[in-house]
């Protein structure tokens, strides 16, 4: 039998979370099992009652395919409102956006903004640069229709959880870089930044759950075409190769205590503010990755309500 090295640092009431939903391992071989188990979040009937969705197709990047982009537009009352632009999670290999409608429906009604969310290429069908071009791509048709959409361009912040999390912070990087459009914000949860987390010295307690070094490797060499670590890596692939983060705009970054991301998330705070960026990090203890979508938890309660709290004051800032 193995024995568990970070089990009795879980906080107990996520712990049965791990039973419902196992660890995998991830591989050619066993990613499409793994996309065709991605189920969408139930939705909260009332939030489809408050909150319209409209799925258009949106020009992708030259010489490159259509995106499917998700908008979610509240009823009550006119715009222009702020804007979230969303990236989903799923390891660079999988997710989708509307796997994420019952999260995205309930956030637009509660902060009254539009979001959208955007299904981007997956690696590794489609490597670095094409899944972060698509996001600028998508970002780019949102500003220059923000007047059909309702949209306030001095309030469109990015956000994106995992690799979602990963794709927004170098999506930020890719627009200031490019000075063709102005960030608001930045909301990063549990972001994967750092393909060299890959190498060296594994933290002796994270990533034992949900999101392994064995599944963060692979990730990562998807997304690349390369073993991660190797020369020459983007930044707009790996946000903590930047070289420098000044010229960001705020951000908020959460992360669990357990997640194979702590550290790189760590330094990625502790780089933003050492460069001048306003910065917020919030760590849950006993959280590992994912640990935010256990329902009825305090601390997945407290990262939510954290991060709604966040978004509020980015969205409506005083």
């Amino acid at each position: 039998m193995t024995t568990s090295r970070s089990r009795h640092l879980v906080d107990p009431e996520i712990a049965g979370f791990l039973d419902i939903f196992p660890t995998a391992v991830l591989s050619m071989e066993t990613l499409p099992a793994m996309r065709a188990r991605q189920m969408p979040l139930p939705v909260d009937p009332a939030s489809v009652e408050a909150v319209d969705l409209v799925k258009r197709a949106i020009p992708g990047p030259q010489g490159a395919p259509e995106i499917e982009l998700y908008v979610y537009t509240p009823r009550k009352g006119p715009g222009p409102r702020p804007c979230i632009f969303h990236i989903h999670g799923g390891g660079y290999v999988g997710g989708t956006a509307e796997s994420m409608e019952g999260i995205l429906r309930p956030m637009a009604a509660e902060l009254d903004c539009v979001i959208t969310s955007l299904n981007y290429r997956l690696a590794p069908e489609t490597t670095h640069p094409g899944p972060v071009e698509d996001c600028y791509a998508a970002l780019a048709w949102v500003f220059e229709n923000a007047g059909e959409l309702g949209v306030d361009t001095a309030r469109i912040g990015v956000r994106g959880e995992s690799a979602g999390g990963g794709l927004a912070a170098a999506l930020a990087l890719l627009a200031r870089d490019r000075g063709e459009y102005r960030l608001a914000f930045q909301s990063l949860t549990y972001p994967m930044l750092d393909d060299r987390t890959c190498l060296g010295e594994q933290h002796p307690y994270t990533g034992e759950y949900i999101w392994t070094p064995i599944n963060n490797a692979f990730g990562w060499k998807s997304l690349l075409g390369v073993e991660p670590g190797s020369e020459g890596v983007s930044p707009y692939a790996a946000p903590a190769r930047a070289e420098t983060l000044a010229g960001l705009p705020p951000t908020f970054i959460t992360t669990g205590s357990l997640d194979l991301f702590l550290e790189e998330d760590l330094e990625y705070a502790r780089r933003l503010l050492r460069d001048g960026v306003p910065c917020e990090l919030h760590v849950y203890p006993g959280g590992f990755h994912a640990f935010d979508v256990a329902p009825s938890a305090a601390v997945s309660i407290a990262s939510r309500r954290d991060t709604r709290d966040a978004l509020r004051r980015a969205l409506y800032p005083a």
